[in-house]
């Protein structure tokens, strides 16, 4: 049986912290962003993280 392949596309997406946790970015940083708001600006900064049942699928796309 051949080895499973890593989906590449979320590879690039989702950081794995040290403590097993997946990060994503939050959403909105691609365009119209000079016209936000400081508190909105600075929200954007921070990374979420996944909810249980998306994180098991993301695992499995991952090979973890």
């Amino acid at each position: 049986m051949p080895k499973q392949k890593t989906n590449k596309a979320v590879s690039k997406k989702v950081k794995v912290t040290g403590s097993g946790k997946l990060m994503r970015r939050t959403t909105g940083h691609n365009h119209y962003n000079s016209h936000e708001t400081g508190a909105v600006t600075r929200s954007k900064r921070r990374d979420l993280g996944f909810f249980p049942a998306d994180g098991k699928n993301i695992q499995d796309a991952l090979n973890i």
